[in-house]
């Protein structure tokens, strides 16, 4: 099993910027695929961003695509999701998981087998 806690979520205008990382240990020498997800107020949890084992590929809903940037750094068992021109849509709460594989083909919720708690994101207009 994998243990993940999220950070850096907060406040933030529209158009700004947010970096929020996600720490894994536990059973982190499988390098799992890492994918974000993000639940906002009265709706379900909707993928964001998934990036492979080794880093080299990523894959990006649409709605974030050319605006947030999903990247990994292995030695520090650390995923980042980097958003920019972030709009009040964007506001949700975003979870960090580890996927039950090791390629960008792993998107839907089930296919992710530990999660982080969360950690809030606002954006406001």
């Amino acid at each position: 099993q994998v243990q993940l806690v999220e950070s850096g979520g907060g406040l933030v205008q529209a158009g700004g910027s947010l970096g929020l990382s996600c720490a894994a240990s536990g059973r982190t020498y499988s390098r799992p695929a890492m994918g974000w997800f993000r639940q906002a107020p009265g709706k379900e949890r909707e993928f964001v961003a998934v990036i492979s084992s080794s880093g080299g590929s990523t894959y990006y809903a649409d709605s974030v695509k050319g605006r947030f940037t999903i990247s990994r750094d292995n030695a520090k068992n650390t995923v980042y999701l980097q958003m920019n021109n972030l709009k009040p849509d964007d506001t949700a709460i975003y979870y960090c998981a580890a996927a039950r594989g090791f390629s960008v083909a792993y998107r839907a919720q089930t296919d992710f087998g530990s999660w982080g708690q969360g950690t809030q994101v606002t954006v406001s207009s």
